[in-house]
């Protein structure tokens, strides 16, 4: 019985991605999946966003010897984005979904490429380390809320605040381009001077963590009240 329930979540979950640039991704996405290839499978893609996000991580190391590596990191994010936007899209489209595989193997995925990212980005000569692994943290957090939200609610969210994963790929490039053709310049603040790639992370940190406390809050109170709502209606 637990497993068929679970199965039936997984595949019959509602999906919420209401983000910024969804208006211009949406239209895209119907696009290209509808123009892709046969050969193209969603496992192809699926493993396309992999290897982009290697190439990301690989490329934000690789600065320490050339900004040139900007762009290889900026192409990455544009394959990444491609590979981990179309493969369950595609799958759906062509009504070839694996519920359990898909959601398993997309989100293992997701976890290796953000660790592989963050990591790489803090072995730049950009961004502090530790700053990086408080984003890796950060947005493992968001993750790991997403996942669970999924399973409690059927509610599969992955945007917040009009934020979702192709923003953050945006603000990525944009930083990459403006790093590469500025620099790295360095910012005075009241608590001491900052490279702007610094403060840039620092930003999004901030931001991580402020959306996933208060989205934590919110979902702990209301699932509260609802479970006590039924456990009222039972007695």
């Amino acid at each position: 019985m637990d497993e068929q329930k679970t199965e039936h979540e997984i595949s019959e979950h509602q999906r919420i991605n209401d983000i910024l640039l969804g208006p211009l991704e949406r239209p895209a996405i119907k696009w290209l999946v509808a123009h892709m290839p046969a050969w193209v499978t969603p496992d192809h893609l699926t493993f396309l966003g992999l290897i982009a996000a290697l190439v990301i991580g690989a490329s934000y190391w690789a600065t320490r010897f050339s900004p040139n590596f900007l762009w290889l990191a900026s192409f990455g994010f544009i394959l990444n984005w491609f590979g981990d936007s179309l493969d369950g899209n595609l799958a759906r489209f062509r009504k070839t979904e694996r519920p359990k595989y898909g959601y398993y193997i997309d989100h293992i995925v997701d976890t290796i490429s953000e660790i592989t990212i963050f990591l790489g980005l803090g072995l730049s000569q950009y961004v502090n380390f530790n700053l990086a692994v408080m984003g890796l943290i950060g947005y493992l957090c968001m993750t790991i809320q997403v996942y669970i939200t999924t399973n409690v609610r059927g509610v599969f969210k992955i945007s917040y605040g009009k934020l979702g994963p192709t923003e953050i790929r945006v603000i990525a490039i944009l930083a990459n381009t403006f790093i590469f053709f500025m620099g790295n310049p360095t910012i005075s603040l009241p608590f001491g001077e900052y490279g702007l790639y610094n403060i840039i992370v620092a930003v999004i940190v901030i931001l991580l963590f402020s959306i996933f406390f208060i989205t934590v809050f919110q979902e702990a109170r209301l699932l509260d009240k609802e479970d006590r709502k039924k456990w009222k209606k039972n007695q």
